[in-house]
Formats: structure tokens, C-alpha cells, sequence
């Protein structure tokens, strides 16, 4: 293995908390960018032994503090399970803000809630609510074959698992482990099935309501909607036919029906419109469930081997309780609780139309029934201005097609072109996914979607990119010190930086400066500069000379800014050496200033002593004496 193989494949290894590196059968290093677990042994330049922990490599041995769970946020309420008739809708939260790592302690509490939703009563006619779902499976073989699927009312199953009947065929099967959250766990019971658990309902059918029926299956009522009708008939003519016992009018509610001690054999009744709806009862002790007249009737034997027939009502018809006169026959004993006032059908009335198609082919669709406006008499339909808007019926709305989805790629919206103009490059997000359900989506690998995987990138092309500036190095900044400036070449450029064009090209408003302010350093201060001395004003003794003094900065230039108490004398004395022999005349008895000339200072003062004329008329002035 070359040395830059080995080199990376060392890189690889510090980076395996990161990204884990495999060798894969042919030799190759491969990787699916998915970091090592934590605990995995790493290495780098600094650590020798180490493991993972959160993605990078930590020494060996430390093993940070357990972290405890928290709550999130709740989700928004989902979707009603029920258009009608009392569903559910839950919201749900995770532990994930923070997750508990390294043995932290999980969150306590419920991480699903539920609420009621949907609890006006369908409307007259609506299919049961587990009988739909039983019907769901007539387009599902099951074993092979088709079955039109009805509910299984018999005991022996969970009260919240969809168990339903082949038709026509002496079996029934679980078709679902739990039925669909607001189905009602039992006949004639509100209490409803919520995530495959029965849970308690008021009649208002709400969860955990504690409102109950009154006699009249008022919710929350006082009782005074109805009144209990009660009696006891024997037959007077033994051998007659059937016999009249008791009107017992629409809407009426709690039925009880019971003949002392014997079977409701010899028992019948009869509709509004003069038709028997069931004669004669079966005389086997088991439980049996009659439909009739919008409800259920039970047949039930007693303690006392005495048969009843009970309803819990209401009653969409009037009914009419007949017997059989025969001599054998003991008394019948009835109780209802019959409606005190009751409202005239309406010429015209809300009724819901079919379903719609449903909306989505998998994963959960929804399915729409609309209301309308329909003459009693014929059920056409008319406009709705004919009902009355305060009984308009809810618009009903119904789950579909809940199987998910195969996988697929969900693929995003392209990015915006990475260049305004010309050629330049866009991506999009490009994802395996199954949806389960409508809110629901499972994320998956690559290979389980068809491929080939539809493009990540793509070319992207833009109008002719405009000329532009194009600005080089700034200079060096002038002077070295102080406030200066720095200088800059802006040239006008063609799109693809090749040409150099004229400046009238390019918009003068968009021209970078070519001049920029600078100061890299304080400047020196000012000083004093000073010549050399000049020469002595005696060349004998005593005398004085001068030098220039000035102020300058600190390129050579004259300056204001020295300071004037540091200004160097610009005049000094100054001694010159005497010659030993003194000519005649030049005594010092003779060296004096001759009193008609005033000008001896200004000689001094410009150096004229060393002129022969000047320092015998000034003797005195050069010699400083």
C-alpha cells in the first residue's frame, strides 16, 4: 500500500465516529454515511485508545453524564376518525427534547391523548359504522377468495377487534386487530373503542364524560319529554285470533315486553301500515337480536325461565303489540316510556348523497357525502331554500383506501440556479418514502424505490451575463505613515472575464473605488535640525559664531510643530588662538571700534570680522570685547 493509500485510510479511521468506513469483498473502502455506534474503539492524532461518543472520538474510559428526557411539544390535533356519530381525534408528543441518552431516565406521562369530535348523530338510514368496516374487506381476498362481509354479533371475540361474518357461509374471522377509533364497543352502548381499548363515554359522547340519559334517553334530560306507559293484559276471548294489546307510539323508548313464566310464542306485532313485522317468536333460550323499527330488539329468558322482549329504542314507527288468545295463556306485562309531544314529518328534509370518489389510491383517502334537500314524498331533490338551515345536516366525511402506499421517490422543488446568468447549476432533494397513512411517511433506502433514482443536479442556463467590474490589488499605502492613500486599477470586464472593454461598458453607478483612505502607523514628530557652526567672528581671542536652526518633519519638509522651549541656541562663544609677535600698531591699546561707524553689530552679526577692512574698524566688536 502506497503511502497516500495509508494516509487516508488513518484519516478514515479518525472519522469512523463521524462516518464509518467498511471494507467491502472486493477490497474497496466503502461507506453509507452513517456513523459508527457509540462505544466503537477509535483513534486520532491526539487520542491514542478512544471510543465514539456523539459522533466523535472521546479518551477511553470517559463516559459523560446521563442525560434525562423531556416532553416535546404537542402535535396538532389530527383528523376525526368519524364524520358522525362520535369519533376520535388524538394528538401525540415525543420524548425528544432532549432524548434521554447514556441510561438518562424517559419521560413519564401519556404520549397520546385523545378528544371526542364528530358527536352529532348521523343521520336517519347512515350504514352501521362497523358494518362499513367489515364491508371494506369485500374487495380483499381472504384465502384466495371474495366475501361480502357483514358484522359478527356473536360472543367469544374483543369487543374493540373487527370481527366479521362470511355471508352465506358458517364462519367469521378477525379481519383487524382493532376496529377504527370512535366504533361503539357494544350494541346499544355508547361507550367507544379507542386505539383497540373500550373507553368510557357520557351520552354526549364524549370521552370521560360523566352525562347520562334520563328515562327518555334525553342526554343530560329531566325525565319530563315522556311519560311510562305500564300495564298488564290478559286475553278475554280465548280462541279469537290476535288480539290488540297496547299502542306503543313513535319514538317511544326502554320497551319491555313480557309474558309471565311462558314464551313469547303466541307474540306479534304489527306496523302503521297494518303489516305484521314479526310473528310468532322462537322459543329457544339463547339470546336473539331482532331489527326492527330502527332499533334492536333482544329476546332474553330470565332466572325464572320467563321470556322478555327488550328494545332500547327510540323507535322510528308506531307499533302495535298483538297476542294470540288462547285459554293457557297467562297475562303479558309491558312498560315504555312513550314521547309527550311529537313533530309532524316536514314536506321536505336533508338526506346525504353518495360518496364521492375517494381521494387518494393508498395511504389513506377521504371520501365526502354531501348534503341536499329532498322532497319526502318522491326523494327528488330540490333547491335548498326548501329545508330549514337550522336541521341541516353536517357534511359527512369518511376515510379510503387506508393500505399504504408502495415506495416511491418524493421528490422536491428544484433550487434557484446557482447563477443569475449564464450557465450555473440547481439541485433538489431526491428521497425514498413509503406513506403509511395521510400524516405518516416512513423514509427508506434507495434500493427499495424503482430506479433509477431521478436526478439530484442539473444544468441551469440564464440570460448573457452583463459586462463588470473587475477591480485588482490595492497598492501599498502612501505615505508609510500617517494618513495616507491606497490606488487600485477597475477595469471594465466582459462576462466571461476574457476581454477588457471600454469603460462606458460598464454602469457607472456600480464602479468599485479606486481610492481608499489608509493610516498604517503614527508618523515621527517634528525636530529641530541644526547646521553646522560657523566660523569664529575673531581670529584672535574672544569672539562669536552662528549656526541655522530649523524645524522640519519627518520626510525633510519645514514643519510648525516642534516645540520652541527645545529650540537649540543658534549663536555661541568661540575663542580663536593669537599669533606670539604683534605687529607694530596692533597693540591692544589700539584695538577699538572707530565711533563714527554704528554698523560694527551688524559685522559681527554676518560674519565680516574676517574681512581685513571690517576688523580694523570693528577691533573691539570682533574680538568681543
Amino acid at each position: 500500500m502506497s503511502s497516500a493509500d495509508s494516509s487516508m485510510e488513518s484519516n478514515r479511521v479518525s472519522e469512523v465516529c463521524s462516518e464509518l468506513w467498511c471494507l467491502s469483498k472486493s477490497n474497496r473502502c466503502i461507506t453509507n454515511s452513517i456513523p459508527a455506534a457509540e462505544g466503537t474503539l477509535c483513534q486520532t492524532h491526539t487520542i491514542d485508545k478512544g471510543w465514539c461518543y456523539k459522533r466523535v472520538c472521546v479518551p477511553f474510559g470517559s463516559r459523560p453524564e446521563g442525560v434525562d428526557g423531556a416532553w416535546g411539544p404537542w402535535t396538532p390535533w389530527g383528523d376525526c376518525s368519524r364524520s358522525c356519530g362520535g369519533g376520535v381525534s388524538s394528538s401525540s408528543r415525543h420524548c425528544d427534547s432532549p432524548r434521554p441518552t447514556i441510561g438518562g431516565k424517559y419521560c413519564l406521562g401519556e404520549r397520546r391523548r385523545h378528544r371526542s369530535c364528530n358527536t352529532d348523530d348521523c343521520p336517519p338510514g347512515s350504514q352501521d359504522f362497523r358494518e362499513m368496516q367489515c364491508s371494506e374487506f369485500d374487495s380483499v381476498p381472504f384465502r384466495g377468495k371474495f366475501y361480502t362481509w357483514k358484522t359478527y354479533r356473536g360472543g367469544g371475540v374483543k369487543a374493540c377487534s373487527l370481527t366479521c361474518l362470511a355471508e352465506g357461509f358458517n364462519f367469521y374471522t378477525e379481519r383487524a386487530a382493532a376496529v377504527v377509533d370512535g366504533t361503539p364497543c357494544r350494541p346499544d352502548t355508547v361507550d367507544i373503542c379507542v386505539s383497540g381499548e373500550c373507553k368510557h363515554v357520557g351520552c354526549d359522547r364524549v370521552l370521560g364524560s360523566d352525562l347520562r340519559e334520563d328515562k327518555c334517553r334525553v342526554c343530560g334530560g329531566d325525565g319530563s319529554a315522556c311519560e311510562t306507559i305500564e300495564g298488564v293484559f290478559s286475553p278475554a276471548l280465548p280462541g279469537s285470533g290476535y288480539e290488540d294489546v297496547v299502542w306503543i307510539p313513535k319514538g317511544s323508548v326502554h320497551i319491555f315486553i313480557q309474558y309471565l313464566n311462558l314464551s313469547l310464542s303466541h307474540l306479534a306485532l304489527k306496523g302503521d301500515q297494518e303489516s305484521l313485522l314479526l310473528e310468532g317468536l322462537p322459543g329457544t333460550p339463547q339470546p336473539h337480536r331482532l331489527p326492527l323499527a330502527g332499533t334492536t330488539f333482544h329476546l332474553r329468558q330470565g332466572p325464572d325461565q320467563a321470556q322478555s322482549l327488550e328494545a332500547l329504542g327510540p323507535i322510528n314507527a308506531s307499533l302495535i303489540v298483538m297476542v294470540l288468545a288462547q285459554a293457557e295463556l297467562p297475562a303479558l306485562h309491558y312498560r315504555f316510556n312513550a314521547p309527550i309531544a311529537r313533530d309532524a314529518l316536514p314536506p321536505y328534509s336533508w338526506h346525504y348523497a353518495p360518496w364521492t370518489k375517494c381521494s387518494a389510491q393508498c395511504a389513506g383517502g377521504s371520501q365526502v357525502q354531501v348534503v341536499e334537500c329532498r322532497n319526502q314524498l318522491d326523494s327528488s331533490a330540490v333547491a335548498p331554500h326548501y329545508c330549514s338551515a337550522y336541521s341541516k345536516l353536517p357534511k359527512r366525511q369518511r376515510a379510503c383506501n387506508t393500505e399504504p402506499c408502495p415506495p416511491d421517490w418524493v421528490v422536491g422543488n428544484w433550487s434557484r440556479c446557482s447563477r443569475s446568468c449564464d450557465a450555473g447549476v440547481r439541485s433538489r432533494s431526491v428521497v425514498c418514502q413509503r406513506r403509511v397513512s395521510a400524516a405518516e411517511e416512513k423514509a427508506l433506502d434507495d434500493s427499495a424505490c424503482p430506479q433509477p433514482r431521478p436526478p439530484v443536479l442539473e444544468a441551469c442556463q440564464g440570460p448573457m451575463c452583463p459586462p463588470e467590474w473587475a477591480a485588482l490589488e490595492w497598492s501599498e499605502c502612501t505615505p508609510s505613515c500617517g494618513p495616507g492613500l491606497r490606488h487600485r486599477v477597475v477595469l471594465c470586464k466582459s462576462a466571461d472575464q476574457r476581454s477588457t472593454l471600454p469603460p462606458g461598458h460598464c454602469p457607472p453607478s456600480a464602479k468599485p473605488p479606486t481610492t481608499m483612505r489608509c493610516n498604517l502607523r503614527r508618523c515621527p514628530p517634528a525636530r529641530w535640525v541644526a547646521s553646522e557652526w560657523g566660523e569664529c567672528s575673531s581670529q584672535c581671542g574672544l569672539g562669536q559664531q552662528q549656526r541655522t536652526v530649523r524645524c522640519t518633519s519627518h520626510t525633510g519638509q519645514p514643519s510648525r510643530e516642534c516645540t520652541e522651549a527645545l529650540r537649540p541656541s543658534t549663536m555661541q562663544q568661540c575663542e580663536a588662538k593669537c599669533d606670539s609677535v604683534v605687529p607694530a600698531g596692533d597693540g591692544p591699546e589700539e584695538c577699538k571700534d572707530v565711533n563714527k561707524v554704528a554698523y560694527c553689530p551688524l559685522v559681527l552679526k554676518f560674519q565680516f570680522c574676517s574681512r581685513a577692512y571690517f576688523r580694523q574698524m570693528c577691533c573691539k566688536t570682533c574680538q568681543g570685547r
